[in-house]
């Protein structure tokens, strides 16, 4: 089984924890890990320095589009920053736990 993490940031941690838990809720994702960053980027053409917060959302490939479609209709930012990663390998009982959390359209 495979794990699919979606990886996203916002300004605002009750913006990180509000996305972790509906995500959790409603099943599209089985954990969210957040954690706090700065982030370098350039925005309208000024180079911008800000505090951001890191949200791992762990799921499977059947939950992925649906865990993004949501995301992009829930997300603070104009153009929130979505994109996935595939670890190369994981372990099978913490695979089998996520089969078991992610519910799939």
């Amino acid at each position: 089984m495979e794990l699919l993490i979606v990886v996203t940031t916002v300004a605002q941690q009750a913006d990180a924890r509000r996305l972790a838990r509906q995500a959790v809720a409603q099943r599209l994702a089985a954990c969210v890990h957040i954690d706090a960053i700065d982030s370098v980027y350039q925005w309208q053409g000024q180079i911008e320095q800000q505090p951001e917060w890191r949200l791992w959302f762990k799921t499977t490939p059947a939950g992925h589009a649906a865990l993004c479609d949501w995301l992009q209709e829930q997300h603070p930012y104009e153009l929130p920053a979505l994109y996935t990663l595939s670890p190369s390998h994981t372990a099978a009982p913490f695979a089998a736990w996520l089969q078991e959390q992610v519910r799939a359209p």
